[in-house]
């Protein structure tokens, strides 16, 4: 079993993917709500196509922010990048059809016992954490968002302008004794201007491939796979029709662990699919950061109307220096699992949910204005302390 090898894949996709970019006009929407009243309700998604926009979903909040929603969405839209025959922000039909909260959802949420709101639905999350990366995630999901996030970068920073928003990444890496020792092939599939041509499009993609990966690993070049269909001109929604929360492995963990099911964008805190997938992973980063475990793997349970998980489980996937059982008893003093606790410990109520919207919503740095506070490590010295082990895993 110790020499035992095996590939391993994840994929990414750019924030002009058509799934994505109603991630984000639904992400923007949420932002606009909690900006003007940080107890909003939304629940919001987005359906695109060739030049349309429908945006519908349960809201409660701010009657002002409804005049604001078609500008909302098209200065997503614009922001991504996209005027363009088919798309446009300029032309697009934007419809809006959000309408209140409903009663029963409400009363559940607002009325929970001993001074608690109860889960907004019920459900399952996963958190999960490895030390494959400095960002304590699986390597393939993460380099895989790298490839994108610089292609993206440089497209809207002009610098490489024959890029097109919508474009797709894949990364197979080979393993070794559990741990990524090297790239064995790489699929990039992007929307690029006319007149360009296949073998342009490699060359132009080439050096993003070079700087995403470790110092001394290399891609033959015959395992670079771009366009492999060819002519990728006509993307994003006039390509494909997209959906919110439709691309729910790849604001993950790209495979590498279980997902619940629940989508995350245009969803506010209240909604445990959102808040409780965050909470188990700030839970499993720690585990890691403070050297427990190579690997955590974390699972809450949740009833509507209900404060409490109805089950927390840890597992440290045969990595773990101390028992498990002890440990989710001890994550579960040190936060309150609850909708408000998560939401107070995380400070989630603000306007932070846009930048979510694409390149994972996992392995990103925290911000000083509180965005991405799930990916601090700040329980991992009183968790190392707990349990007598050293902070930091290899």
């Amino acid at each position: 079993m110790s020499d035992k090898t095996w590939l391993f894949t994840s994929e990414s996709v750019s924030e002009g993917h058509p799934d994505k970019v109603c991630d984000r006009i639904s992400d923007a929407v949420l932002d606009a709500y909690l900006a003007a009243d940080p107890q909003a309700r939304v629940a919001c998604e987005t359906l695109t196509t060739t030049d349309h926009v429908t945006i519908a979903g349960e809201v409660r909040g701010p009657d002002s922010v409804l005049k604001d929603v078609e500008q909302i969405a098209r200065d997503a839209i614009k922001d991504i990048g996209y005027d363009q025959p088919g798309f446009s922000w300029k032309t697009a039909e934007v419809v809006c059809r959000l309408h209140a909260q409903s009663s029963d959802i409400a009363m559940g949420v607002d009325e929970g016992d001993k001074g608690e709101e109860g889960a907004g639905d019920q459900g399952i999350m996963f958190g999960y954490a490895c030390n494959e990366t400095d960002e304590l995630m699986p390597a393939p999901i993460q380099f895989s968002h790298r490839i994108l996030r610089h292609m993206a970068e440089d497209r809207k920073s002009g610098k490489q302008p024959g890029f097109g928003p919508d474009a797709k990444s894949q990364v197979t890496l080979k393993y070794q004794n559990g741990k990524p020792v090297g790239v064995d092939t790489v699929v990039v599939s992007t929307q690029h201007a006319e007149g360009v041509s296949q073998d342009e499009v490699r060359e132009m993609v080439k050096p993003y491939i070079e700087g995403a990966f470790p110092d001394g690993w290399s891609l033959p070049d015959d395992r670079l796979i771009v366009n492999p269909t060819g002519q990728f001109i006509i993307g994003g929604p006039d390509g494909d029709a997209g959906l919110t929360g439709r691309k729910i492995i790849v604001d993950t963990y790209g495979g590498a662990a279980p997902h619940g099911g629940g989508a995350f964008s245009g969803k506010d805190p209240t909604k445990v699919d959102r808040s409780a997938a965050y909470a188990s992973r700030y839970l499993a980063k720690n585990v890691v950061a403070a050297g427990l475990a190579d690997k955590c793997q974390i699972q809450l349970a949740y009833a509507i109307g209900v404060p409490e998980p109805v089950a927390v489980y840890v597992n440290t996937l045969g990595t773990g220096r101390v028992d498990e059982d002890k440990l989710a008893r001890t994550l579960r003093e040190m936060v309150r699992l609850t909708p408000r606790g998560i939401r107070e410990h995380l400070d989630l109520l603000r306007p932070i949910y846009t930048r979510t919207a694409a390149y994972g919503h996992f392995g990103r740095d925290a911000t000083d204005d509180g965005g991405f506070s799930w990916e601090r490590t700040d329980l991992a010295d009183e968790l190392a302390r707990t349990f007598g082990a050293t902070q930091a895993a290899e």
